[in-house]
């Protein structure tokens, strides 16, 4: 009779170990399949209402999500625009919490199904491990993500509060830039810099106008509470405060005279807006004003900012307790963090205020031509940070995909500039016929870079026609950017 004995060495599994090797694959086996497709353990074990519920759910927004990628080629206004509303954030922000407790919950149903009761000890500890790291990870996201829909619909609540007008002038969309100093040694916030930026409604190409803070007679438009005390644009005629009714002067003005203006929210900044926009000849339809701390933290916020540097700027000033204090040199491609691009942005000392416009025009120039959706989209959280230090804009959130595509399409071309500084003007007595003229011929220069009449197209193909005339060259120079801060591609 054949003996049944195993040789030396060799122990075969007792039946129970193998049940409890066979529950510990098939509990992470669930589990890995609640990973990859939710719902699916589920349907695999029987339990089949819960599982179908789970897929289509998770089907759908897979499905929801292709569509809304695929509608962002030819609808992106519209899809941005949707995305910014904070009715629709704060529904992500819900549904994303529910999508993420409910995850929990299947992966925690995997894992009971798997019968933890038939498995070792060790395998009770590795599944159980496994299942709690993952709910874990999934409740982690869930919470982030629905924290950073948040922060977007605070941001959009807060900052973009309406007001502005859509309406397209001239072909033109016309915004106001305004940066706002409120340090220790002014009074009140008042305007820093103020350049309007006036885009191709079609094409996107930018001009820039920047006005001087320094200047005198700006005028109120005639429908201004304030054009009755100043008919002859705003100035003292006291020889004591003649330098301090300067155009950046308007924001508090207006803010001291609140009560001339029932019902208006800002009426510094909106004020403001009218005495630049009659200055220039331009409807303003948007203004944005944000705080120099702010502008540091936006910086930091998206990596820093590349230019050109073609002359040494002071940090520091000769007046402050630590005088000057250090330089930003010179140099091709440098890389500039919120504190160097401010300190560029804004200094005084060695310079003009007039070259001092032309260096926040090239900062401006940078932050456009640099900024991309993908540093958007991963800095947010950051950027969302810094947004809260803007003090107002009256861009509706509704308008923020018009916003995004006209800078999109304008972030390729070169961006013209013009200051209206001596020798263009007087600061102390524009003209202000000659400021409008000025608007006029350089919105015609640009927009003539675009204009691409059928006839040229068509003569140029014959070679039959008489060729264009030329146009003649603009009688006004722009800034020359590059000799200061040329952006570095």
């Amino acid at each position: 009779m054949a003996s049944t004995a195993q040789p030396a060495g060799s122990v075969l599994a007792s039946p129970q170990r193998r049940s409890q090797g066979i529950a510990l694959r098939r509990g992470l086996t669930l589990l890995g399949m609640s990973v990859l497709v939710p719902g699916s353990a589920q349907l695999a074990v029987g339990k089949r209402n819960v599982g179908r519920v789970a897929l289509r759910v998770w089907l759908t927004l897979l499905a929801v999500l292709v569509v809304a990628l695929l509608l962002l080629i030819p609808f992106r206004t519209q899809i941005i625009g949707l995305y910014a509303n904070p009715i629709t954030l704060t529904v992500l922000r819900w549904l994303v919490l529910a999508l993420g407790l409910g995850w929990i919950l299947l992966v925690l149903d995997a894992w009971l199904l798997a019968n933890p009761r038939a498995m070792s000890t060790a395998g009770k500890l590795v599944s159980g491990g496994v299942a709690l790291a993952l709910m874990a990870t999934g409740g982690a996201v869930s919470w982030t993500v629905s924290g950073l829909f948040a922060a977007q619909s605070k941001l959009v609540t807060n900052i973009f509060t309406g007001g502005g007008s859509s309406k397209v002038e001239n072909g033109r969309i016309n915004i106001l830039l305004m940066g706002g100093d409120a340090g220790a040694d002014r009074q009140g916030l008042r305007p820093d810099s103020m350049t309007v930026a006036s885009i191709d409604a079609d094409t996107g190409r930018t001009v820039l106008f920047s006005l001087p803070r320094n200047l005198q007679h700006a005028p109120f438009p005639s429908d201004s509470p304030l054009h009755a005390k100043y008919p002859n644009g705003y100035f003292c005629h006291v020889e004591d405060l003649a330098d301090a009714c300067l155009l950046n002067g308007v924001y508090t003005l207006a803010e001291q005279n609140k009560k001339l203006f029932p019902g208006v929210k800002y009426p510094g900044a909106e004020t403001t807006a009218a005495v630049v926009g009659e200055t220039l000849g331009l409807k303003i339809n948007y203004w944005a004003m944000i705080d120099l701390k702010g502008f540091q933290q936006l910086i930091d916020a998206v990596g820093g900012i590349r230019l050109d540097i073609g002359k040494k700027v002071p940090i520091g000033s000769l007046h402050g307790p630590k005088g000057v204090y250090g330089w930003i040199k010179p140099g091709k491609n440098v890389k500039l963090d919120g504190f160097h691009a401010l300190w560029f942005a804004r200094s005084r000392e060695y310079s003009t205020d007039y070259e001092r416009m032309i260096r926040q025009k090239c900062v401006m120039n940078a932050m456009l031509k640099q900024l991309n959706p993908t540093t958007v989209l991963t800095k947010f959280q950051d950027i969302a940070a810094a947004g809260e230090q803007i003090v107002a804009t009256n861009l509706p959130s509704g308008e923020i995909g018009t916003a995004l595509d006209l800078a999109m399409k304008g972030k390729s071309m070169p961006m013209a500039s013009v200051s209206f500084t001596p020798p263009l003007i007087v600061p102390m007595d524009p003209d202000l016929a000659k400021i409008r003229a000025v608007v006029t011929e350089k919105i015609a220069d640009s927009e003539a870079l675009d204009a691409h009449p059928e006839s040229t197209a068509s003569s140029s193909a014959s070679g039959s026609a008489s060729p264009t005339p030329k146009k003649k060259p603009s009688s006004t120079q722009t800034d020359n950017l590059d000799a200061v801060c040329k952006v570095s591609a």
